[in-house]
Order: structure tokens, then C-alpha cells, then sequence
């Protein structure tokens, strides 16, 4: 049998450089400093501060706005562990997607609060600039500079919510419209600016997912910006369809074309549609629905065309991006197959 021997604790010194100098009150006592020294230390005039309750930077002057991260997330979790983990909080919101170098979000230093996210049985109160968020949901973080982040999709959700409540309109000057539109494309990658990393991106459907989640997709602001944001995805998706068609020396198809009966019932609205071989293909048709009702409407379309023999191929962008082969492929073989026993239809071209 094997042992693990432990390792020892950072040293003060260590967990302060780890840190950027902010540590709290349990992580001082951990290491034997007394109280008393605490309160010495503190007074005015003295080395130390403190910043929050139970958090304190180790050197005198005004803190630096990552300083003022660090407080806020130590102040939130709380847990004084040896090792100086932050489990039990994320930093989320306007303040996240700062860190992550979001361009449509004014820099760190004008950031003027800090919400984070904790579970929703934390009795936590709000303490200075820090606003406690509580979530049902189990936390996912995030390291941006060492600082437990929410996760991109989730970070602009409740950054968002602030907005649309009016919680931080200030920090964008008064009569400056909110930049909605400007942090979804940044979320996806869709715009320029300072966003870089991998780890600040998420995809369209993560994004959708978390502000239906939020209750924002019905915000009138916030849903023609999503709208315009999942067409332009789409877009894309189809023209790298249509250049995998083109590639596997398919004919060409109809775009979006009206399917109805011949006494003008409506059928669907396909993405693609071979009228010919009968095959339909719908490329992720659930980012087109943001609501439950849209979410059905489309599935009754497609459970129509199936209905009448219409054979009918499902992609993801995704998929199409890393298995274009395989897609065009399938493809093949589905227009090889055709539908079966397809009822006459009346087809209408966009």
C-alpha cells in the first residue's frame, strides 16, 4: 500500500504573493498571526487594511483593481483552506467579462462593482462594492489571472441582467445605449477587440441556453439581439453547407423552400430540400428556437415531412465544422436513398 504524504501549506509570504497580497482573516490565523496583531497592523497609519469583512490586503495605498477582485471573491468564499482555494464562489457578471478583456465592457478600473456567484444556501450578505448572486445551479469556474470566473455564457447572462435592471448604466455614461448586441458577438467570437482566449468564448447554443435559463430571451433588447445573432450563425453554417454540396458534386438544392399539401396545407420550412429525391436537411434547428412554442413548431414541421416520406437529415454546425468529410458523405448517401413513398407537394422557393 502506498501513502501520499501531504504537502506542507503555503507560508504567509507564499499565499500573499499567490494572492496579490489580499488574504483573510482565517488564512492569517492559520499561519499563527494573533488578532491582536491583525488589529495593529490595521490601524491608521499601519501596513495592513481592510478591504472587506474578514479580508485584508498586506500592504498600505489604494488597491488595484485586481486587489479589489481577489477581496471579493475571498470575501464571498470564505473558507480559509490552507491551500487558499475558492471553491464556493465565482466571480460573474460585468466583472467577469472584464477580466476575460470582453472590448464592449469598460476596463477593470471602471468597474465599480463586483457581483459574485455563490450556492443559494450560503448566508452571505452584500458587503462595499461586492453584490452576492445566489444560484440553484452547481458552480463552474473559470481561471482568468488565477480569479475563479463564471463561465463565459453565464458571465454575460448576468451581466446582462444588471443592465436590463438598470444596476449599471452608470458605468456607461448617461443616453449611452447598453452594448447588448456588442457582448453577444464578442461572447461568440463574432466581433474584434481585445478577446483572444479560448477560454472567453462560448458557443451560440450555450449562450442561448443561459439566457433562456435568465428569463432575459423575453427582454425585447435582448432577444433582437439574439435573433440577429443566431440568423448571422446560420448564415454561416448554410454557406459552408452549400460549399460541402458543391464539393461532394450534389445538385443543387433549394433554399428554405414553403412545403405545403396540394390543398395548401403548410408542411415546414426546410433548410435544404431536394425536391427530386424528397430529402430535407435541417442544420441545428434548435438555435431557431429561443421559446418552448417555436421549439415545437419547428419539431412539428419536421415530424410532418417525416410523416410524408420526406427523408429528413439532421446537422450540427458543429459537426459539419470538424467532420465535413463525414457530412458530405452522409449527404451523398441520403440523396442517393431519397425519400420514401413521398406525397405530392406544392414547394414554394424563397
Amino acid at each position: 500500500m502506498s501513502y501520499r504524504i501531504p504537502s506542507p501549506p503555503p507560508s504567509l509570504e507564499e499565499l500573499a504573493k499567490r494572492q496579490q497580497n489580499v488574504v483573510t482573516a482565517s488564512q492569517l490565523r492559520a499561519r499563527g498571526v494573533p488578532t491582536r496583531v491583525v488589529t495593529e497592523h490595521c490601524r491608521r497609519g499601519g501596513p495592513w487594511q481592510r478591504l472587506l469583512p474578514r479580508v485584508y490586503l498586506l500592504q498600505s495605498g489604494e488597491p488595484t483593481p485586481e486587489q479589489r477582485m481577489w477581496a471579493a471573491l475571498l470575501y464571498a468564499a470564505q473558507n480559509g483552506r490552507e491551500e487558499g482555494r475558492r471553491e464556493g464562489a465565482v466571480i460573474t457578471g460585468t466583472a467577469a467579462l472584464a477580466l476575460y478583456g470582453f472590448a464592449a465592457v469598460p476596463r477593470l478600473p471602471a468597474v465599480t462593482g463586483v457581483d459574485v456567484l455563490v450556492p443559494r444556501q450560503r448566508r452571505l450578505k452584500d458587503a462595499g462594492e461586492v453584490r452576492i448572486r445566489r444560484t440553484e445551479r452547481e458552480l463552474v469556474a473559470r481561471s482568468v489571472h488565477g480569479l475563479a470566473c463564471a463561465p463565459v455564457a453565464r458571465a454575460v447572462a448576468d451581466a446582462l441582467c444588471e443592465w436590463t435592471a438598470g444596476d449599471a448604466a452608470p458605468a456607461f455614461g448617461a443616453g449611452v445605449a447598453l452594448p447588448v448586441r456588442a457582448v453577444l458577438r464578442e461572447a461568440v467570437g463574432r466581433a474584434g477587440g481585445r478577446v483572444a482566449r479560448p477560454e472567453a468564448r462560448c458557443t451560440v447554443g450555450e449562450l442561448v441556453a443561459e439566457l433562456t435559463e435568465s428569463g432575459l430571451a423575453a427582454d425585447l433588447r435582448v432577444r433582437a439581439a439574439l435573433d440577429e445573432l443566431l440568423a448571422a450563425e446560420r448564415d454561416s453554417v448554410l454557406t459552408r453547407l452549400g460549399e460541402l454540396v458543391d464539393e461532394w458534386l450534389l445538385p443543387v438544392p433549394l433554399t428554405a423552400p414553403e412545403l405545403r399539401m396540394r390543398g395548401g396545407t403548410y408542411i415546414a420550412v426546410p433548410d435544404l430540400y431536394w425536391p427530386r429525391a424528397g430529402v430535407a436537411v435541417e442544420v441545428d434547428s434548435e438555435l431557431r428556437c429561443v421559446s418552448e412554442g417555436e421549439a415545437a413548431w419547428v419539431r412539428g414541421g419536421q415530424h410532418r415531412m417525416e410523416y410524408l416520406g420526406i427523408r429528413v437529415v439532421y446537422l450540427s454546425g458543429a459537426r459539419l465544422a470538424a467532420e465535413p468529410d463525414a457530412v458530405g458523405a452522409e449527404l451523398r448517401e441520403a440523396f442517393r436513398l431519397g425519400g420514401t413513398d413521398v406525397v405530392e407537394l406544392l414547394v414554394g422557393e424563397a
